[in-house]
């Protein structure tokens, strides 16, 4: 291990729907502390359970006030009784102070440039003159042409891309998918561009297994909107009983608590269905599964290649058409099967869908060479930033 003294790394997350954002924003910190000592990383986040994980020795979080999407795109704070307007306020605040105290070596933004509603780019600005490094890091899939081109142009996002970021790491291979596809992209900013692989997970091998015998994962991510696809299983496994496999539901901890209830309530008739609320281990629920029946998030996707389950994806298909591209890829490749919402709601065709799951081939045999090395190549870049700085760079 190699010490960088003193080193310190920030990160951002908006975190305005789902766990996708602070789980791959802890991916990276854990990774980075785990290879160097002496490094400090701290992540900023508005994910309302980022207290809910567990957090390694030298990495740390600092919460702002939770700002939550609406499925027409709006946003509103999470508390209800304090306005949108003053919310971003004190979110800008706090994002900038931290960043000024903290005083970062690099500072790494998640997905979206300038952040909620343009509340970074002061930060950013500031860091600039403080000599931060300044790196975007992007999803392999952002949404389709049409839609992200219309979502850059209106914010103005390319020239501040351009102006604030020396880096832009793509988190995954060059040949799966270009994330700025439909974007004309000018050729200081498409130099910046690395593609760093797919950010490989590991189990942490201390949660108990839900059930003593081989089980099908189905999880939703953060399960916000996940709730028609968790009917949609239990209505397979009601109009065929004889399905051969378990299946352990985990609902995710952003859905609705009416849905919550109806959905425990419709499985409890069930007995070869376990549900679970959440679990902030779920690379270790991942990796004791059979299969896998799941949306096609980022952070799902890793997971299933990172423990080479066989996976039936149901992909969102709104108001982003990230999951759907993500999807439609990984059947492309052989590494997985897909169900459209007009397909999974019919219980015949999903029981059938889950039988064929016992058949299917896992990821590998399809698409061999998936590139999980995006943390290794985070490490390796960091060290070679930062070993520089540090005249006590040390292997201990």
């Amino acid at each position: 291990m190699t010490s960088l003294k003193d080193a310190r790394i920030l990160l951002y997350s908006h975190d305005t729907f789902g766990l996708g954002h602070l789980r791959r924003c802890r991916a990276i910190a854990h990774a980075l502390v785990e290879a160097y000592s002496g490094l400090q990383v701290l992540i900023i986040s508005g994910a309302p359970i980022a207290g809910a994980f567990d957090y390694r020795a030298r990495v740390d979080f600092v919460k702002v006030p939770s700002v939550i999407k609406l499925r027409n795109g709006e946003y509103t704070s999470l508390a209800e009784h304090v306005d949108l307007s003053d919310t971003l306020k004190m979110r800008r605040s706090i994002i900038l102070e931290t960043a000024r105290s903290f005083a970062p070596d690099v500072l790494i933004v998640d997905k979206e440039p300038m952040g909620l509603h343009g509340e970074i780019e002061e930060t950013l600005a500031v860091l600039k003159g403080m000599g931060t490094r300044l790196v975007l890091g992007l999803r392999e899939v952002m949404d389709s042409p049409e839609l992200l081109a219309a979502e850059w142009s209106r914010k103005k996002l390319m020239p501040r891309v351009d102006q604030y970021f020396d880096d832009i790491w793509v988190y995954g291979p060059r040949g799966f998918h270009d994330p700025l596809m439909g974007l004309e992209v000018p050729a200081p900013v498409h130099d910046r561009m690395r593609y760093v692989g797919f950010l490989k997970r590991t189990s942490y091998g201390i949660e108990p297994r839900p059930v003593d015998e081989p089980y099908i994962l189905v999880t939703p991510g953060g399960g916000g909107d996940g709730a028609e696809m968790i009917r949609d299983v239990i209505a397979a496994y009601r109009h065929a009983p004889d399905l051969p496999q378990r299946a352990v539901i985990v609902l995710g901890p952003y859905m609705p608590a009416e849905q919550r209830a109806e959905l425990r309530k419709l499985a409890c008739r069930h007995d070869k269905l376990e549900v679970m609320d959440f679990s902030p281990r779920m690379e270790d629920l991942m990796a004791n599964a059979a299969a896998v029946i799941c949306m096609s998030g980022y952070n799902t996707w890793c997971e299933v290649l990172s423990f080479d389950k066989p996976a039936l994806i149901l992909p969102r298909t709104e108001p982003r058409e990230e999951q759907l591209i993500r999807a439609r890829r990984a059947t492309d490749l052989n590494a997985a099967t897909m169900l459209m919402p007009e397909q999974s709601c019919d219980p015949a065709v999903m029981a059938d869908a889950i039988r064929a799951l016992g058949r299917q081939l896992p990821p590998s045999v399809g698409y061999p060479h998936p590139d999980l090395d995006g943390l290794e190549n985070i490490i390796r870049i960091m060290g070679e930033w930062l070993a520089p700085k540090r005249v006590g760079a040390v292997a201990v």
